[in-house]
């Protein structure tokens, strides 16, 4: 009876155990080797403040970013919308059929904001945007 605490393979004087493995705290694995010349991320090669690349904004389509929608509804034609429905206030969902699509009650957006399925009864507002090169800016 006379052994307390854990059975008598604690000793006096004796360093305690060493942590569980996961308690240690390591360096994060050097870089992997740089990536193959194709291998670029999307935004690869554009400006950090671009909301996107031309290319990545399809004819007859367009992007969300963030809080404005870029649609190119004719070749090099881009406009700049809020990605927020006028019906609810529900942020915008996709950009597909050639239209802006808010999941939230099912209002639909032409490519210009102008409303083509209701609810909504008003059209998106204008976004101030400009092409410089092969990138869209706010602004």
């Amino acid at each position: 009876m006379g052994d307390c605490g854990g059975g008598g393979a604690a000793r006096r004087g004796a360093p305690p155990p060493p942590p569980p493995p996961h308690l240690f705290w390591a360096p994060p694995p050097p870089n992997p080797a740089p990536a193959a010349p194709g291998d670029r991320p999307s935004d690869a090669g554009r400006p950090a403040n671009a909301l996107a690349a031309t290319a990545d904004i399809p004819v007859g389509g367009g992007v969300i970013v963030g809080d404005t929608v870029v649609t190119q509804p004719s070749p090099g034609s881009f406009v700049g919308l809020s990605s927020v429905c006028t019906h609810a206030g529900c942020k915008l969902a996709s950009v597909s059929g050639g239209t802006i699509n808010c999941a939230c009650h099912g209002s639909k957006f032409a490519l210009d904001g102008s409303v083509a399925k209701g609810p909504a009864t008003e059209p998106l507002s204008l976004r101030t945007i400009r092409v410089n090169g092969d990138s869209v800016f706010a602004g």
